[in-house]
């Protein structure tokens, strides 16, 4: 080999060596984490399962979740079949199936991961036209899920619309069947509000009151049910981001400042400023329910992770290394998501509460980092008693309150605008929500595509179409476009760069060793 040549070889490796250097892989990408599993709630799931996506992608993370209702995901949790437990309740010292006490063998914490509303989502149409700015005051609501109010012609349903002819159709209460997070949060409201009407008080299994209601498996099976054609007349009790993405409206639920309210993202972070911490992290709601500033929707909450402070039976130091860094990021980046996803981002003071869970998880990354956790609510030197949000909240708009005139712009997934049908005026909520626009393309894309969606009949089962194995009518799960580059996006960019310049660097190098012909 002469001098020439071995000189050549020396030049292209260092070009390509240099190369390599300058590319800028992330520092996850020398990280690896073990996979870890958990179940529960479905309330949360849209949220959940969109963060998943994300540290797949940013992290390499594998978390598995299954949305089986937060009763069966805790008695999993005490079971130590999983990893983590998602739940808007805690474990319950009396069931009231009557089966034992909820005492799981290990330690554990509850850490809030994100708030929101749980909203009453409706299918209803006047003259054929659907109807999208249905109000409802709280003791129709009552009334409506006891069996004692059972027309949408009713009059006290009719006092609450009064732009809209109600017309004389039956309700379908559409309730869980399941043990639900999302059945506690709402018998509880009715309960503390209501307890004239909802005499059972707070529980995770809704009772079949009689033949008009409806029972479904899940958020998605609630969801799924009323925005069939069949649903027509129906009402559910649902998180508000599984009605935006089935393109339905939501009704606007009467405050204790005499305003009819939806559950933007805006609405849950100002209701919540009143919510009292326990001492367990759990939540006090009811300066929630009476909070009296006209921006709030009353039936806000939030919901929990519960995470072991010790190994388990499955649960070892290196994935609590994985559900450490996963909860960093759903408190702190994930936040930034939750309005898009029909949820409300969690305040500082909840941030803070659950980072000092996460500082108790074996084999934990540690707290979180306030300079840098990228939470919407608060930015670096707030105080915690603030949130950015909650300040920055539209009141609601004249027609909204309550009396002889009604609002006709749409809710929910649903934005067109409502005839008025009715003797009282309309007008606009101008002011806007923030959610429904941001919202809007995905809802509408989620309503286009159900031209194509198998059709079912009024008990779920499937009449015509496809369904890739379910045999239950169900709305589609709310995902987000990915954005960003996550590292298998980097090292595709580094083996391009790799492969550009072997097949570039050699004949040039080659030209400049040779020299001038002479």
């Amino acid at each position: 080999m002469t001098a020439r040549a071995r000189w050549y070889r020396f030049a292209a490796a260092t070009v390509v060596a240099a190369l390599i250097a300058l590319i800028p892989l992330p520092a996850q990408a020398a990280e690896s984490y073990v996979p870890i599993s958990g179940s529960g709630s479905t309330w949360s799931q849209n949220a959940l399962d969109q963060w998943r996506k994300n540290v797949a992608g940013n992290y390499g993370m594998t978390v598995n979740y299954s949305g089986t209702g937060s009763s069966a995901g805790r008695q999993d949790f005490i079971n130590q079949t999983v990893d983590f437990a998602i739940s808007e309740i805690p474990f319950q010292a009396r069931p009231e199936d009557g089966s034992a006490p909820e005492v799981p063998a290990t330690t554990y914490s509850y850490m809030p991961i994100v708030a929101g509303g749980t909203s009453l989502m409706y299918n209803l149409k006047i003259a054929g036209k659907q109807v999208t700015n249905l109000r409802l005051s709280g003791e129709v609501i009552a009334k409506i899920f006891t069996g004692a109010i059972t027309n949408w012609n009713d009059p006290a349903i009719q006092a609450d619309n009064p732009a809209l002819a109600m017309p004389d159709k039956s309700i379908t209460p559409v309730v869980r069947s399941d043990g639900s997070g999302t059945s506690a949060q709402f018998t509880l409201w009715m309960s503390s509000q209501f307890p004239s009407i909802w005499t059972r008080g707070m529980t995770s299994q809704f009772p079949s009151l009689s033949g008009a209601f409806k029972a479904q498996s899940g958020s998605l099976g609630v969801a799924g049910y009323v925005s069939q054609n069949y649903g027509e007349g129906a009402i559910t009790y649902v998180e508000y981001s599984y009605a935006l993405k089935s393109g339905f409206p939501v009704a606007k639920v009467l405050n204790k400042a005499g305003y009819y309210v939806e559950p933007t993202y805006q609405s849950v972070a100002v209701a919540l400023m009143g919510a009292a911490i326990n001492s367990d992290l759990t939540q006090n709601l009811d300066g929630v329910y009476n909070n009296a500033d006209a921006r709030t929707y009353p039936m806000s909450s939030y919901s929990y992770m519960i995470v072991p402070t010790q190994p388990t039976k499955v649960f070892t130091a290196e994935k609590g290394k994985t559900l450490s860094k996963f909860a960093d990021y759903m408190i702190c980046e994930g936040q930034q998501q939750a309005s898009a996803l029909g949820y409300s981002p969690l305040p500082m003071n909840l941030v803070q509460a659950a980072s000092d869970v996460i500082k108790t998880i074996p084999g934990t990354v540690g707290g979180v980092d306030f300079n840098s956790c990228n939470n919407p609510t608060f930015k670096p030197g707030d105080s915690p008693s603030n949130n950015q949000l909650a300040a920055t909240a539209p009141m609601p708009a004249d027609c909204d309150k309550q009396g002889t005139t009604q609002c006709a712009t749409g809710t929910g997934g649903a934005t067109v605008d409502t005839p008025v049908t009715g003797t009282g005026g309309s007008g606009q909520a101008t002011s806007g929500s923030g959610v429904a626009d941001a919202a809007a393309p995905a809802a509408a894309a989620g309503a286009a595509a159900s031209g194509a969606d198998p059709v079912y009949d009024a008990n779920g089962n499937l009449v015509s179409g496809s369904t890739g194995g379910g045999a239950k009518a169900v709305s589609s799960p709310f995902t987000l476009a990915a954005g960003g580059w996550g590292v298998p996006q980097i090292t595709m960019l580094a083996a391009a760069a790799l492969l550009l310049a072997a097949i570039v660097l050699p004949p040039l190098l080659s030209r400049r060793l040779r020299g001038p012909k002479r």
